[in-house]
Order: C-alpha cells, then sequence, then structure tokens
C-alpha cells in the first residue's frame, strides 16, 4: 500500500465514524438541509439582496449577503429540526439502529466521495503517475468512477478537459469505433475508462509470411 491507499482508506473511516456519531436521520437531514439551503440561496439571494439596496452599496456584496442570509437562515431552521428529530429518535429508543444504519450511510458517502476524486483525477496528468499504477485500492474504485461519470449530464463535458493519456485514448477511439456511440459525454468517459484501465496497446498486425526458396531434392537434374 502506497500514500493514496492511506487517503482513501482515511476518507472512509472518517466518513464511517461521522456516521456512526450522528446516525442516519441525522446525515440524511443534514445532506437534505445543505441542498435546500443551496436551493433557496439561489432563488432568493437577489431578492433578499434587494432590501440592502441603500446600506449596501457594491451590488456585489448584496448579492453575497443576500445569499449568506438564505444559507446560515435555512441551516438555523434545519437545526432546529434535526434536533427535533433526534429528540424523537432518542425517545423511541432507536439510537442503536439510527447508529447502525448511519455506519453504512458513511460508509456509502466515503466510496462515493473517493469514486469521484478518482473519476475527477483521471482527467489529469495524474493517472501516469507511479504511485497511481502501484496502488491496491485506486483499481477497485475505477470501475465506480466509471459509473459515477455516466450518470453525469451530458453537459458536464464541456468542462472537462482531458489529460494527454485521456485525449490519446480519445483518439484511438475516434479511429477504432466503427458505428459506436462516441458523441459528447459519452465518447469522454469511454476514452477516460480507457486510460483508467491502463494504457491501450497498439494493435499489432501479423507478420508477413515470408517464401522461402524452394529446395530442389537431392539427385534431381538441376537446369542451367
Amino acid at each position: 500500500m502506497n500514500w493514496a491507499d492511506y487517503v482513501i482508506a482515511a476518507v472512509i473511516a472518517i466518513s464511517v465514524l461521522i456516521g456512526l456519531w450522528r446516525g442516519l436521520v441525522a446525515e440524511v437531514l443534514s445532506l437534505a438541509i445543505w441542498i435546500g439551503s443551496i436551493w433557496v440561496a439561489w432563488a432568493f439571494g437577489p431578492t433578499v439582496a434587494g432590501y440592502f439596496d441603500h446600506s449596501i452599496h457594491t451590488p456585489e456584496l448584496r448579492l453575497v449577503t443576500g445569499y449568506g442570509l438564505c444559507i446560515v437562515g435555512m441551516l438555523i431552521v434545519g437545526a432546529l429540526v434535526n434536533a427535533i428529530f433526534h429528540r424523537l429518535v432518542v425517545g423511541a429508543g432507536l439510537s442503536g439502529p439510527d447508529r447502525a444504519l448511519g455506519v453504512l450511510f458513511g460508509f456509502a458517502r466515503g466510496v462515493l466521495l473517493v469514486a469521484l476524486m478518482v473519476f475527477l483525477l483521471g482527467f489529469t496528468a495524474v493517472v501516469r503517475e507511479p504511485w497511481w499504477h502501484q496502488s491496491l485500492l485506486l483499481p477497485q474504485f475505477q470501475g465506480v468512477a466509471v459509473a459515477v461519470g455516466q450518470h453525469l449530464p451530458a453537459s458536464t463535458g464541456r468542462y472537462l478537459h482531458p489529460s494527454p493519456e485521456v485525449s490519446d485514448s480519445l483518439s484511438r477511439l475516434k479511429t477504432g469505433a466503427e458505428g459506436a456511440d462516441l458523441s459528447g459525454m459519452r465518447r469522454l468517459l469511454d476514452a477516460q475508462a480507457a486510460t483508467l484501465r491502463g494504457p491501450l496497446a497498439a494493435p499489432t498486425s501479423p507478420a508477413p509470411a515470408t517464401s522461402s526458396p524452394a529446395v530442389a531434392p537431392a539427385g534431381a537434374p538441376s537446369h542451367p
């Protein structure tokens, strides 16, 4: 194992410990609260910023204030909701099962985070580093990383800049795929998957058959 394996193990272990400490209900609620906070800030941030037209004269600072207040307000409300649900879980005597399910949630979250990191690093020059190929755990996440990438929107491909290794795999796929779906994000994912699996072997053509000169049998007459 190298340092990359220890980082992967640490990420998953920390996620599992957080899930054990907080429990499934708190973890799911926290995730929902953060998603809701971002949505509320995106939808109502400019409206809230409008109330500071006379007190904050910089438009950018007004927007930041509006977004920030929306997020902070949602997080405060979410913390109160989380505390109420925590009391309900403890009062019902479900603290043990809740923590056990929190461990499973933390493990799944850790695996997803590592797979996302592997997916993003697959588009960089990191894939040609020796430690990448010497890692014992990275190959276990490469299939998950490709699966995660296949669920991303097709428009994501325009924001991904492949490394030379992925570009080389992409050019090989363009020339070698007959009738395959090689458009947009799917083509980029196929190239990255080929890069994560390892360097593509160059196609070898069969050696031409060499004709050996005919040898006349012993005693046969030779023609000048």
